[in-house]
């Protein structure tokens, strides 16, 4: 089949990539067929194969000469190097081999290559990010002073919009070697060894004297054939067979997609496929865009989102009252597994210190039994982060579609720092998935067109949306007498609101005007707006819109109302409620035959921001079996009918 995708007028081809499992297989020169333990045992003895060769090639080449030629693009002839990582290594002369005795085709061995060479570029970032940090060493490397940031952002390529967290992370370890070895490093290859060599197959590197994939009869099927070794160290080519393995592609695989060669790896004795794919999806516009939604990042509340609407003369109104994403019983089971990770690691890391390289000492079975529990609990970590990108970046794209929005604005946190915050908040703002949840953010919107931008976020929280003052920051709307930074008031215009609602207002305000200085990123290829301009900004603010009340003139004679002398609500309290369903319903409504309410009565999800509660959070969820939904709430998308803004101009309500 081809690899080519047939555009229309508007599109453009987006490749993604889905996972798989190959479950089964046939060798078609004997006819036998392969179940799942013998065809993982097969692909595992082709990834040992690549691996031992890609290790080789790192070793030989982790160095800066061999990383600066294959990142300057030119051979020693000064001919162009191939965009393709295994040949670009070929023409350099930077060959692999097999151990002696063992016989392989060369595609086994072009990737090998390939991921080497993937190895290898992308190092040349870290080499150069490591050169411009010792280039321009500060005199104090705690804590740098305005005019040592100007000169390590022009030292280093693309300073100007790298995260000052990078910088710090690659300052500490260079810190942390000097005070180790008592000399400053040369270089990044000094102080990192060559990296481990990922275990997969990467079958893209190949062509179809080694793999090939085509569609089956049916849409949702597909048939992967490729060569697979017979015994783990091959002697000839007799040795290598063809396997015609058959893949269940997953739903968002569409009908028309085009499919290419996947990646292979072996995880828990099954074959699991990267399932890479092409399809064609509507452009994303950097400019012209009249519906937006905002995006306001939150420590407690994940997210909160709403939309903006720019008018033909320029202003700009908020379409209904937004939403949030609030995950505060998740974040917390993730605090809870980090500390237990850390208390883990200071656990091992002493008994490393008393075993002192001796197995047998009577404690390395315990420092074993550490080490696989440490595994497990980052494993956890990984899949509820994981879980929680997904679901607040899905969450997010669908209150675009439900706007009607074509672009999404989102806060530019990246060189946010967390510091002087407290040691637990401190923490958990460096622990949050907010990189995660914006990659799975674009992935997303690109299915249906939307374009996601990132904004800068000076301000946003600080200043009002309405005209711009400086807010005055309270700790509810029921304490307004008492410090804090949730509820938010306007000194000038009297608007008052949560801080994070008036925050997705200011970005989704600065992104409509400031939609043409949108550009998109080289290296990336995002799209981002770098800097804010103050006349642009003096129009980002948000229009009140008037509300329309029902008129309640009188048209008719006065309703009678009845003279029974008894209340509609009792003036004696009401009796407790009987152990069984007999005797007299109590008050409220709850049912008599219930004797405690279900657990989602007893969750928090008001909308409405309210003081912070005295009692400690304990989620339930994990422990009764509900698992990571009972945590995660959003509030519904509310934009056909905006709700009247009761906020504004109230004055102070104490």
């Amino acid at each position: 089949m081809g690899r080519k995708v047939p555009l229309a007028v508007g599109e453009t081809a987006r490749t993604a990539c889905a996972p798989g499992l190959l479950r089964t297989g046939v060798d078609e020169k004997t006819g036998e067929l392969l179940p799942a333990a013998t065809l993982a045992q097969r692909v595992g003895w082709a990834v040992e194969l690549v691996c031992g060769m890609t290790a080789g090639l790192l070793a030989a080449h982790w160095n800066a000469a061999d990383v600066d030629v294959l990142a300057s693009g030119a051979d020693a002839g000064g001919r162009r190097l191939p965009s393709n990582a295994w040949m670009a290594l070929r023409r350099l002369g930077w060959t692999a081999a097999p151990d002696e005795g063992v016989r392989v085709n060369d595609r086994i061995v072009r990737m090998a290559q390939e991921q080497a060479g993937r190895v290898l570029r992308a190092a040349t970032w870290r080499a150069d990010l490591t050169a411009g940090v010792l280039g321009t060493w500060p005199v104090d490397p705690a804590k740098r002073t305005p005019e040592e940031w100007d000169r390590v952002r022009e030292a280093v390529p693309g300073g100007r919009s790298l995260p000052s967290s990078v910088i710090a992370s690659r300052t500490r370890q260079i810190a942390a070697f000097a005070k180790r070895h008592r000399r400053m490093p040369t270089d990044v290859f000094e102080m990192e060894a060559a990296p481990r060599t990922a275990r997969m197959l990467l079958l893209s590197g190949c062509d179809g004297q080694q793999a090939t994939i085509e569609r089956a009869d049916e849409p949702s099927r597909a048939l992967l054939r490729l060569q697979l070794p017979t015994r783990p160290d091959p002697r000839s080519y007799r040795d290598w067979t063809w396997v015609a393995c058959p893949i269940k592609l997953p739903p968002p695989i569409p009908a028309s997609a085009v499919l290419h060669l996947p990646t292979l790896r072996v995880t828990g004795g099954q074959v699991r496929a990267d399932l890479t794919y092409s399809h064609p999806v509507a452009k994303t516009a950097r400019t012209g865009h009249t519906v937006a939604l905002g995006v306001d990042w939150g420590l407690n509340t994940l997210l909160s989102a709403g939309a903006a609407r720019m008018h033909d003369d320029g202003r700009i109104t908020a379409l209904g009252a937004g939403g949030m994403f609030r995950a505060a019983g998740v974040l917390a089971k993730q605090h809870r597994l980090r500390r237990e990770s850390e208390h883990l690691h200071a656990k091992a890391d002493h008994y490393q210190r008393l075993i002192r390289g001796n197995d047998g000492h009577r404690l390395a079975a315990g420092h074993a039994v550490l080490t696989d529990e440490i595994r497990c609990v980052s494993d956890r970590r990984s899949n509820l982060n994981d879980a929680l990108a997904w679901a607040a970046a899905r969450w997010a794209v669908d209150q675009a579609i439900t706007a009607g929005a074509t672009v999404i604005y989102v806060e530019d946190l990246r060189s946010m720092e967390a510091r002087g915050m407290g040691r637990t908040h401190n923490t958990r703002l460096s622990q949050q998935v907010r990189g995660q949840i914006v990659n799975r953010m674009r992935h997303l919107a690109a299915e249906v067109g939307i374009a996601v931008v990132t904004v800068p976020a000076r301000n946003t929280s600080k200043h009002c949306p309405q005209c711009l003052v400086p807010l005055r920051h309270r700790k509810a709307p029921d304490r307004l007498t008492t410090p804090g930074w949730k509820w938010a008031i306007c000194p000038s215009c009297r608007w008052q609101g949560d801080r994070d609602n008036g925050a997705w207002q200011r970005i989704a305000s600065r992104g409509l005007t400031h939609q043409a200085k949108t550009v998109t990123d080289r290296a990336s290829g995002t799209m981002v707006i770098r800097t804010v301009a103050d006349n642009l900004e003096t129009h980002a603010v948000i229009t009140p819109t008037k509300t329309s009340r029902t008129d309640r003139s009188k048209t008719g004679p006065t309703r009678q109302r009845t003279t029974r002398p008894t209340p509609r609500r009792r003036r004696t309290p009401s009796p407790a409620g009987p152990p069984g369903p007999a005797g007299k319903r109590p008050e409220g409504h709850a049912h008599t035959d219930r004797t405690r309410l279900p657990r989602a009565a007893h969750r928090h999800q008001d909308v409405t921001t309210i003081s912070t509660p005295t009692n400690r959070h304990h989620p339930r969820g994990t422990a009764l079996g509900a698992g990571f939904h009972l945590h995660a709430h959003a509030t519904p998308p509310r934009w056909e009918t905006p709700s009247p803004d009761t906020m504004s101009g109230m004055g102070s309500l104490s």
